[in-house]
């Protein structure tokens, strides 16, 4: 079994502290501040919002979170649940259109075990990918190469999503 090591995602992991509070949380202290230029915040609906994640593995690569505080599906309202999907659906297009991805990567990590960087409020990735994008300067330089900043990305996608 080959292996592939991460080690630019350990200083984000690690630094982590864990905390679950909502008052704590980035994914209900940041759209609350109603600040969505400042912490990339590129959609809001009803239940949930859409943002940048500020450690990318790709240009792209979006949150989808609900506003209400819960580390589980089975604790999410149904309805925030169905809307979160709509978002996935409407942002893969975006990304489709903006991007031409060969594919994307969509998921979540439940729990701090199951990798998850903020494990008291569930949220999903979306994430373009293209043939070849984990190149040497991934895997052996412990460097990304995102030739998008962050700025631009979220001038793009807010524009998309609009």
């Amino acid at each position: 079994m080959d292996r592939l090591w991460t080690p630019w995602r350990y200083r984000y992991v690690s630094s982590h502290s864990g905390e679950t509070s909502p008052d704590r949380c980035i994914f209900c202290t940041q759209p609350a501040a109603n600040e969505d230029e400042k912490y990339y915040i590129v959609l809001r609906a009803a239940r949930n919002f859409v943002m940048l994640n500020l450690f990318p593995y790709t240009n792209g690569h979006l949150l989808i979170a609900p506003y209400e505080h819960v580390d589980k599906l089975v604790d999410a309202h149904p309805d925030t649940l169905t809307e979160m999907m709509q978002l996935a659906v409407r942002c893969e297009a975006a990304l489709r259109a903006l991007y031409n991805p060969d594919g994307i990567n969509v998921g979540m990590n439940l729990g701090q075990a199951a990798g998850a960087g903020v494990a008291g409020h569930i949220h999903l990735h979306m994430l373009p990918r293209w043939s070849g994008d984990a190149s040497f300067l991934s895997t052996v330089a412990e460097t990304r190469m995102l030739p998008e900043e962050l700025a631009v990305t979220y001038k793009r996608l807010k524009d998309a999503l609009s």
